[in-house]
């Protein structure tokens, strides 16, 4: 359904939204009215100008991610990659007012734990990751409510718009963290990019930005053309290609310094650590399916035998943004390039529909 005006005001008196809602695993989300959020004590509400639609969104609405705890319920807003306008402030936050420009990142610190302190939020041990539980309803909405607003919001520079920031979201954050701070990539270092949906896309272009070769790996050609374009200099394209390590290591010469498994299912994994030369790093960034539930073989001896680090990397800390934000000015990174389309939310059920076959290039974002 459609609103007009912008908001709407219930009999009761409570100011109403409109939301995409999750009824049923692997059903339409419901495009409806609900309640407006009011900001608490130390929280914020921002209105939402742009989100973007994430395969993490997808896991979300098949439900996957139970054992992980994210398995989500009936009721729940998804949206994690939201940037917009601060609407209200609660009475506690001192470092947000009402009209910024802020991001906010989707795994939600609490600000006060050792990870938080230590700078690493994004695996804060009181973690609410935004748009996956009751608590943090996401930004497939109006407005998201963020708490801890002094710690979560980022302002963004003059230049950045929301379509922009919520091109970097999830997906090029995730990808600027892996390969810049997780990763060691050296000027010239082969950068192997298994799987080109958003946030290999991304990291190709970021590999490209920080001085890797990069080699882009996918089951589609458009989306290996797209890659071309952000920076890849070798593509394998691995529905034609029977051994894609081996055809990588022949690119490469022996090789890839790094390589990355940007989709997660247990294939891309295999393949990216074993397209690694000696003392090669792979980084694990996307999260499997439930078909793996979070487990897949990997060729430990191989790992063993050639000093491979295995690397996990979750998101990135609000902290450091400003690198990103810094590169961009420079025109060193474009997300711009990455955004393949803008939609409005009653779109959204179309494009997770297209995730199911990975039929979406780059990364469409919800505009309101």
């Amino acid at each position: 359904m459609k609103l007009t005006p912008r908001y709407l005001w219930s009999d009761n008196g409570t100011q109403n939204m409109r939301a995409a809602v999750l009824e049923e695993h692997g059903e339409p989300l419901s495009i409806e009215a609900v309640d407006a959020p009011e900001p608490a004590p130390d929280g914020a509400v921002v209105d939402v100008e742009a989100c973007g639609v994430c395969r993490s969104d997808w896991h979300g609405w098949q439900g996957d991610w139970g054992w992980l705890g994210l398995e989500t319920q009936p009721g729940q807003i998804l949206g994690h990659e939201p940037a917009g306008r601060v609407a209200a402030v609660g009475a506690d936050v001192e470092n947000v007012a009402e009209g910024d420009h802020v991001a906010v990142p989707f795994n939600l610190g609490d600000g006060t734990c050792p990870q938080c302190q230590r700078g690493h939020s994004n695996t804060c041990e009181n973690v609410m990751p935004l748009g996956f539980i009751e608590e943090a309803q996401g930004a497939f909405a109006e407005q998201v409510h963020v708490p801890s607003a002094d710690h979560n919001l980022v302002a963004l520079p003059d230049g950045v718009s929301s379509v922009d920031m919520a091109g970097l979201g999830c997906r090029f954050m995730t990808s600027f963290h892996a390969l810049a701070h997780r990763a060691d990539i050296g000027a010239g270092d082969w950068v192997a990019i298994h799987g080109c949906g958003g946030v290999g896309l991304s990291a190709v272009h970021i590999a490209d930005a920080l001085g890797g070769n990069v080699v882009a790996v996918d089951l589609k050609d458009e989306k290996l053309e797209k890659a071309r374009e952000l920076g890849a200099v070798e593509t394998v394209n691995a529905e034609e290609i029977e051994n894609v390590p081996g055809e990588v290591k022949a690119i490469t010469d022996g090789g890839a310094g790094v390589a990355m498994d940007a989709l997660g299912i247990e294939t891309t994994s295999q393949n990216s650590v074993m397209s690694l030369g000696t003392r090669g790093q792979h980084i694990q960034v996307g999260l499997t399916t439930q078909d793996e539930q979070g487990m897949i073989h990997l060729p430990t001896d191989a790992m063993v035998m050639g000093e491979i680090e295995f690397i996990g990397s979750l998101g990135m800390p609000p902290t450091r943004y400003d690198e990103i934000f810094r590169m961009v000015a420079t025109d060193k990174l474009r997300p711009e390039a990455v955004v393949s389309e803008t939609i409005g939310l009653e779109d959204v059920n179309d494009k997770l529909d297209a995730m199911t076959d990975f039929e979406t290039v780059g990364i469409p974002v919800i505009k309101n």
